[in-house]
């Protein structure tokens, strides 16, 4: 796998993933509850760890449970610590579009360009921040 920032810690709370899909991301719009964080606004692929899982098999299980994609460990190239979360970055052919099944947590899905979520004023800041340092590191 790519870049590590030291150890992944074990009692992590999450993990997000970067899912390419040829050139563009998967963006996933967050519901309007008002007791969840960033209500609305443009998520990743990803979520909370559920019991003793790694942040390997939590962010598996996310991105099965919100687009319906099976990734196996190698299917991912990059991971970064971020306070308590893991992200990950993973690379599938375009044709890989047809495959997503929407979860039932959110309002939907879309694909990006990775460099206009980093600007969009609706993306999760501290995720739009590691979408740029997974762009600088794998294409800087």
């Amino acid at each position: 796998m790519g870049q590590t920032k030291g150890r992944i810690m074990q009692d992590f709370g999450g993990a997000k993933l970067i899912l390419f899909i040829g050139d563009r991301i998967v963006v996933l719009r967050r519901d309007e509850k008002p007791d969840i964080p960033w209500p609305g606004r443009l998520d990743l692929p990803g979520g909370g760890r559920d019991g003793e899982e790694s942040a390997v098999e939590c962010v598996l299980r996310e991105t099965v449970e919100e687009v319906g994609l099976s990734l196996t460990p190698s299917d991912l190239v990059w991971q970064h610590q971020f306070e308590r979360g893991v992200f990950f970055a993973a690379h599938l052919p375009t044709d890989a579009q047809a495959q997503i099944v929407f979860g039932s947590e959110g309002q939907g899905w879309l694909l990006v360009d990775p460099a206009d979520y980093v600007r969009d004023r609706e993306a999760i800041p501290h995720f739009a921040a590691m979408v740029q340092r997974y762009l600088d590191h794998a294409f800087g």
